[in-house]
């Protein structure tokens, strides 16, 4: 199965800190507000999924959301996250380490459409 969502070394290596620090956690990719359309790294335990959010996959057992909405203009892009130098202007966990998670993205090839993970709806799950 072709994964809908993978990260950088870089940005593992700041999952694996965060989770020390924080405990589980979630992601979220911002819809414009903020920080622009930035994935955000909250605790699991503090912030709520929307009805219609749509899971993207694990990274680093963090469970990687977006709108439905936002889904639909990148359902057929392949996304990476990563960490760049910088601080953000969001509420996401990692911005007071100097650093930011952004997204990567490139096209599905047809045959990579073919075999994508199946998607989790926040509205399926309850």
């Amino acid at each position: 199965m072709m994964k809908r969502i993978d990260a950088s070394r870089e940005a593992l290596d700041l999952i694996r800190m965060l989770k020390v620090a924080f405990g589980p956690l979630v992601f979220h990719q911002s819809g414009g507000c903020c920080d622009g359309s930035s994935p955000m790294c909250f605790k699991a335990d503090e912030f709520i999924i929307g009805y219609s959010d749509v899971c993207l996959g694990k990274i680093e057992d963090a469970e990687f959301w977006m709108s439905r909405d936002q889904f639909e203009y990148w359902q057929h892009t392949h996304l990476t996250l990563d960490v760049v130098k910088g601080r953000g202007s969001s509420f996401s966990l990692e911005i007071p380490t100097g650093k930011r998670f952004m997204i990567r993205s490139r096209m599905f090839s047809e045959t990579e459409l073919k075999s994508l993970e199946p998607l989790v709806y926040k509205d399926d799950i309850g």
